[in-house]
C-alpha cells in the first residue's frame, strides 16, 4: 500500500493584487520606451506582455504553514521554494515610485543563507502585504518559542566500549594537533 505524504497544515495562503500585471506591463513598457530602440516593440509588448502578467500571476503561490513558507512561481520555469520559518532573518517590505502608483508592494524574504546581493524570494502584489508578513513573523516567532521551551535531548549512558572509542578519538585528534603544530 502506497501512503501518500500528509499535507502540512495551511495557516494562511497568500493572495495576489491583479494591479502587480499593470504594474509589470508597465515596467516593461517603460525599459522598451527608454532604450527608443525598443519604441517599435511597444504594441507587441501590450498584446503578449497582457496574457504573459496574467498567466504569471496565476502560477504565484505563496503559503504559511505551520513549519513553513512555500513559495510557488515562474510560467515557463516553475520554481517552488519552501522556506523553514525558523531559518527566515528578514521580511522586508519594498515600495518604489511606480508601485506606489498600482498602489502595490513587493515582500523580500531573507534566510541566514541568502545570496549576499539580496533577498532568497521576492513577490510583488501581496494583498495586505503588511499584514500577511505579521502573521509569518507571529509563527516563526511562535515556533522559535517552543523550542526554546523544549527539553533537551537526553544523552544516552555510556558504556566502556564508547570510552574506550572516546580515548581513541582523542588520542588521533592529539596526534593531528601535534603534527600541525610541527608543519608549521
Amino acid at each position: 500500500m502506497i501512503m501518500k505524504p500528509t499535507q502540512p497544515e495551511i495557516i494562511q495562503q497568500a493572495v495576489f493584487n491583479p494591479k502587480v500585471k499593470n504594474y509589470w506591463l508597465m515596467g516593461g513598457t517603460i525599459t522598451l520606451f527608454v532604450t527608443l530602440i525598443g519604441i517599435p516593440l511597444l504594441p507587441i509588448w501590450w498584446l503578449l506582455g497582457m496574457w504573459v502578467t496574467g498567466r504569471y500571476l496565476d502560477h504565484m503561490d505563496c503559503t504559511l504553514t505551520r513549519r513553513s513558507l512555500i513559495v510557488r512561481k515562474g510560467l515557463f520555469v516553475r520554481v517552488e521554494k519552501t522556506i523553514p520559518l525558523d531559518k527566515i532573518t528578514d521580511l522586508g517590505m519594498i515600495q518604489g515610485p511606480l508601485m506606489r502608483a498600482f498602489g502595490i508592494h513587493a515582500i523580500s524574504i531573507e534566510t541566514a543563507g541568502s545570496p549576499s546581493e539580496g533577498a532568497l524570494v521576492k513577490l510583488h502584489g501581496i494583498v495586505d502585504v503588511e499584514k500577511f508578513r505579521d502573521r509569518v513573523l507571529e509563527q516563526r516567532d511562535g515556533m522559535m518559542e517552543k523550542a526554546d521551551t523544549a527539553p533537551a535531548p537526553s544523552r544516552p549512558a555510556v558504556s566502556s566500549g564508547d570510552v574506550v572509542a572516546d580515548s581513541r578519538v582523542v588520542d588521533l585528534l592529539t596526534e593531528i594537533r601535534d603534527e600541525l603544530r610541527k608543519s608549521q
